[in-house]
């Protein structure tokens, strides 16, 4: 997988609109399109794609800390909310995108630094406007759970399917 590094490494609207959501979220897990920059900044990839589910995987480091030295919200938010939405996204048909509308967490207990974590994203309903999400992060040795959320993202049709 390799990163978007500026503006003009992503997909224009009309490249993004050309393929389905699921073609899409493939192109970035073989390769053939670029991450998002954020991933990179945050230390996590995507590990896996399915019609209806992704798993992104990481491990959180002092960078993503707080001033309390643990791991910050965000960086839990961040990873549910891009699994969530890409799970909805594998479901986008050619000429529609979508974004999260709003999502929600809740953090059970804290991650031990160093710790490798995947972040499974499953849909729960796409239909042609909206679309219904949940996801876990959960330690990759033992599935010890870490954190759950739940999002709602809009579709949205921008050129003829």
């Amino acid at each position: 997988m390799f990163y978007a590094e500026k503006p003009a490494d992503l997909l224009t609207l009309e490249q993004t609109t050309g393929i389905s959501g699921l073609e899409f979220m493939q192109g970035i897990l073989e390769g053939r399109l670029p991450g998002p920059p954020i991933a990179k900044t945050l230390g996590f990839y995507l590990h896996s794609v399915e019609d209806g589910q992704v798993v992104f995987r990481g491990t959180p480091e002092f960078h993503v800390c707080n001033p309390m030295g643990t791991v910050h919200g965000g960086w839990y938010g961040t990873l549910l909310d891009s699994a969530m939405a890409c799970s909805v996204m594998t479901k986008v048909p050619r000429g529609s995108v979508y974004t999260t509308l709003e999502y929600k967490i809740n953090i059970l207990r804290p991650i031990p630094l160093g710790t490798l974590i995947d972040c499974t994203g499953s849909i729960d309903h796409v239909g042609r406007s909206t679309g219904v999400a949940h996801g876990a992060l959960r330690g990759v040795a033992d599935g010890r759970l870490f954190a759950t959320g739940s999002t709602t993202c809009i579709v949205m049709q921008i050129a003829p399917s």
